[in-house]
């Protein structure tokens, strides 16, 4: 997960974790590229609005790293959405973008749509 916002960051990470997913968590876009290549995950979960690499950025970067990886994007702002809804297509890897705020139920219900192939349910 890439998350700027340490408290959402933390939020998030229990949330999943609790629900039984094993998470990495970074505060950037750089540092989740640096752990995409590391290692190889079946979700991102990444903000769209970040410092340096942007969430549209970074998924583009995972989607060429790891193909098969599913990206859920998340924001709070919507200029952002819209500019992720344009740019999601077919060959898009971004499964949902969650609007912020959430709740603890609706994140982990998306991460889980997304890793069984659904759309979530808000």
């Amino acid at each position: 997960m890439a998350e700027d916002d340490e408290s959402v960051r933390a939020f998030v990470t229990r949330a999943l974790t609790h629900r039984g997913h094993e998470v990495t968590a970074v505060g950037d876009g750089d540092a989740a590229v640096k752990a995409l290549k590391a290692q190889t995950y079946d979700l991102m979960l990444t903000d769209i609005v970040m410092p340096g690499l942007d969430g549209l950025a970074l998924a583009e970067t995972a989607a060429r790293i790891n193909p098969r990886m599913t990206v859920l994007m998340m924001t709070g702002f919507a200029e952002a959405r819209e500019r992720a809804d344009g740019a999601r297509g077919q060959q898009s890897p971004v499964a949902d973008i969650i609007t912020k705020p959430f709740s603890l139920q609706q994140i982990c219900n998306a991460v889980d749509a997304a890793l069984s192939g659904l759309r979530p349910v808000n």
